[in-house]
């Protein structure tokens, strides 16, 4: 083999590295997406329950209580 064929293969090697890199990538970052989703809504839940218990919610200028 030529100088120049081998350098085409290493660059093709380097190009199929990298291609596969990028799809591990895109893919753990599609998981990750699908997972802040899902906790965005436990937290939207969540915020929703703790209002329905405690509907008034706390003011600031309410006073701490006597232990403090």
């Amino acid at each position: 083999m030529s100088e120049f064929e081998e350098r085409i293969v290493e660059l093709e090697s380097r190009q199929a590295f990298q291609d596969d890199t990028i799809q591990a990538l895109n893919d753990a970052l599609v998981e990750q997406q699908k997972l802040i989703e899902r906790l965005q809504l436990q937290v939207q839940a969540l915020a929703k329950r703790q209002e329905e218990v405690s509907p008034f919610g706390v003011t600031q200028d309410e006073a701490p209580p006597p232990h403090y």
